[in-house]
């Protein structure tokens, strides 16, 4: 049995100004055959488990590549044509097809990155089964359900289940080839468009859609999942989805379907953020720190790196500053001019920079001019760390190079490359302890909050005016389809 087995990710955010060539995917661009292999086996991700159930299998293992990047931009057209092609040209004579997508990738020649690639693999092999697992913000389309066999996406955000859904799409899928299952797939897709801040898996509506689909599973039904979608992509649906994979029975999907999807949209109101203003954030960060023993976290989720921000933007950092806070430690903040600067200087220096608000995003209409800052380099390094889990748990963390700058209320680690602070290692990498902040102020959403709310005495959310802001009304859609909630009044 031969088993082809690839890993193609990125969440395209099509507001975001950075671009995406083939080199933003990985450290310096995709690893290919052999090397793919090496660079996912023992990791905590769905392309993890497709390699160790195919071993167990006893399968002959086809790797054409592994390639992941930071939301950003639309894909470059040549970037997409090299991955696609990669993973097409070896599926011939393969027995079966396990890819780990993201689902809501955006090329500059299609607004269906991986239903083009399903349509592509279907044409030249239409009897080889193909199972996907998919992010739980991944957008769903017609040409995924029509040309994949099996669908599992993951059930948690933060995802730390990225190996058990890859485990789970294998187990149906070799299932199949054992003639134990004949898996069907049903989907609904309600006009939701909801906010990121609304699909955390662990309270409210969204915590009771993922139950719902867990008891499902357990009545019967191979996978059900929910995918809230991806909404700052402007695409014809980038809406919630409920996808079920059912033993043969299409009838008793379908239903099964529908009822969750009833459910979602008669919850509606529940996956919708409501921003506060920044000043308000800021000072209620302040007043919640008077007495704390341990940092409080505010959490920029405006300009988050892992739905496409600049990661540059200093309208948090700015307000603090502002309003007199103290004992602050941010960061990641990507500004490679600051970084060359800085190191030039050499550590110990005073220097007085511009800083961040360097990337224009005109797409919503805003164009920050940097801040003069002055301080002193503390610390000055290649950015490399080891993610400790539980996302991406072993992987290398390449944050490119990296200078600490001490402004005296806030010590910021200024990087070369958009990173989410997955670890407590974008600090401690660095020489910085957050622990001993006062505040910490991330560029972030939901990834950092199973590392850093453990250390941290309380969690602020703050909108500051990024391309992943919650505020529905910067962003312009052309393509989407209408009426849809909450946009319209449905």
């Amino acid at each position: 049995m031969k088993i082809l087995i690839a890993r193609m990710n990125h969440e395209t955010n099509t507001f975001s100004p950075i671009q995406t060539p083939l080199s933003a995917f990985g450290n310096t661009g995709p690893t290919f055959g052999e090397e793919a292999y090496r660079e996912q086996k023992g990791m905590r991700t769905a392309m993890s488990a497709f390699i160790d159930a195919a071993e167990q299998a006893g399968a002959e293992i086809v790797t054409p590549i592994s390639a992941t990047a930071n939301p950003s931009g639309p894909v470059a057209a040549q970037a997409y044509t090299v991955m696609c092609d990669a993973i097409v040209e070896a599926s011939h004579n393969c027995d079966a097809v396990l890819l780990d997508l993201h689902g809501a990738m955006v090329s500059e020649q299609t607004n269906d990155g991986e239903g083009d690639l399903l349509a592509r693999l279907r044409a030249k092999s239409p009897a080889t089964p193909i199972a996907v697992a998919l992010d739980l913000h991944g957008n769903v389309t017609q040409h995924m359900i029509d040309n994949a066999d099996v669908i599992v996406s993951f059930k948690t955000f933060p995802h730390i289940d990225m190996y058990e859904c890859g485990e789970h799409a294998a187990r149906i899928l070799f299932a199949r080839l054992g003639g134990r299952a004949k898996p069907v797939i049903a989907w609904r897709q309600p006009p939701l468009l909801t906010h990121t801040l609304k699909s955390a898996t662990a309270h409210g509506s969204m915590y009771r859609a993922v139950e719902a689909a867990r008891q499902a599973e357990r009545d019967g039904m191979l996978a059900v999942s929910i995918l809230s979608g991806f909404p700052l992509a402007d695409i014809a649906a980038p809406y919630l989805s409920v996808v079920v994979v059912g033993n043969g029975d299409r009838d008793a999907a379908d239903a099964v379907a529908e009822r969750i999807a009833r459910q979602v949209w008669d919850e509606r109101e529940g996956f919708i953020y409501q921003s506060e203003p920044m000043a308000q954030s800021v000072s209620r960060a302040f007043s919640l720190a008077e007495g704390a023993t341990r940092p409080v976290l505010l959490v920029d989720h405006g300009d988050n790196c892992t739905s496409g921000g600049t990661c540059d933007t200093m309208t948090t950092l700015d307000e603090a500053l502002r309003l007199g806070l103290s004992g602050i430690i941010a960061g990641p903040l990507c500004d490679p001019d600051a970084v060359a600067q800085l190191i030039s200087a050499g550590v110990g220096a005073q220097v007085n920079i511009e800083l961040g608000n360097k990337c224009a995003i005109p797409k919503i209409g805003v164009a920050n001019r940097p801040t003069r800052v002055g301080g002193i380099v503390r610390a000055i390094t290649d950015g490399e760390y080891t993610i400790t889990g539980p996302t991406y748990t072993g992987q290398r963390g390449y944050m490119g190079r990296c200078a600490v700058l001490d402004m005296g209320a806030a010590t910021v680690v200024i990087s070369e490359r958009r990173h989410e602070p997955w670890d407590l290692g974008v600090f401690e990498s660095v020489g910085v302890d957050p622990r001993r902040a006062r505040f910490i102020i991330l560029k972030s959403r939901m990834y950092c909050r199973p590392v850093f709310e453990p250390i941290s005495s309380a969690l602020v959310e703050c909108d500051s005016r990024g391309v992943t802001s919650s505020d529905s009304s910067l962003f312009s859609y052309e393509n989407l389809k209408r009426p849809v909630y909450p946009l319209d009044a449905l």
